[in-house]
């Protein structure tokens, strides 16, 4: 079965989605430099994103860029705490789409839009 392996996030304004991205979630993300093997990344805005270790079952990269395009992504990102991540995202500028909601099995999840108005997922599965 295939695994999601890296997701990349469109923005109209990449230092804003890099602040709240990085104050909600913690994760770090820099930009790539201009070499002459960047493949064109530097004048995309692309900037690695690093979400944490890594662990078994988990994706921890992705990549943040200059929005060239109408492109979504739709993305669920593990967080420990929903309830503190959800009271964030009106404080930073994002909009709570969908509340914290109980899905049997699988956990609590919600939908938030971002600073750039991408739909995200935020989830915490069951713990057994």
């Amino acid at each position: 079965m295939a695994n999601l392996s890296h997701f990349m996030i469109p923005a109209d304004d990449v230092d804003r989605a890099r602040h709240f991205y990085s104050a909600l979630l913690g994760w770090k993300i820099d930009p790539v430099p201009p070499t002459p093997d960047s493949m064109g990344l530097a004048e995309m805005q692309y900037h690695a994103i690093t979400t944490g270790p890594a662990a078994p079952g988990t994706l921890n990269s992705g990549g943040l860029y200059k929005r060239h395009l109408d492109e979504p992504i739709l993305d669920f990102i593990q967080v420990e705490e929903i309830d503190a991540a959800v009271s964030k995202v009106e404080k930073l500028g994002g909009k709570i789409a969908q509340p914290i909601t109980a899905i049997p099995g699988v956990g609590l999840t919600a939908m938030i839009i971002d600073t750039e108005g991408n739909l995200i997922g935020l989830w915490t599965p069951v713990t057994p």
